[in-house]
C-alpha cells in the first residue's frame, strides 16, 4: 500500500480512547504505507512506541484477528 492508497482521512480521530482492532489496523496500515510515521502516530493517539509495535507484529503475524483484544492471549501462548 502506498501513501496515495491511504487516505489520511481513514484515520481515527486524535481523541481515539477505545481501540477496536479496525481502528488500530488503520494506524497500522497508515504507518506502514508511509502517511505517517511511527512517532506521529504515538503522538497522535498517545501510544508508547512499544504498544505501537506491539500492534504492528500482531498484525504482520496474525492479520487483523491478531488485533482483537480477545485474542491476544491465544496467540501469545501460542508465540511462546
Amino acid at each position: 500500500m502506498t501513501r496515495n492508497e491511504f487516505p489520511r482521512h481513514e484515520l481515527p480521530p486524535p481523541t481515539t480512547k477505545r481501540w477496536v482492532a479496525r481502528r488500530k489496523a488503520a494506524v497500522v496500515a497508515a504507518v506502514l504505507a508511509g502517511v505517517i510515521t511511527v512517532e506521529e502516530a504515538c503522538r497522535r493517539y498517545q501510544l508508547s512506541e512499544e504498544e505501537f509495535l506491539a500492534w504492528q507484529r500482531a498484525f504482520e503475524a496474525h492479520g487483523f484477528s491478531g488485533l482483537r483484544t480477545t485474542r491476544i492471549q491465544s496467540y501469545r501462548r501460542l508465540s511462546c
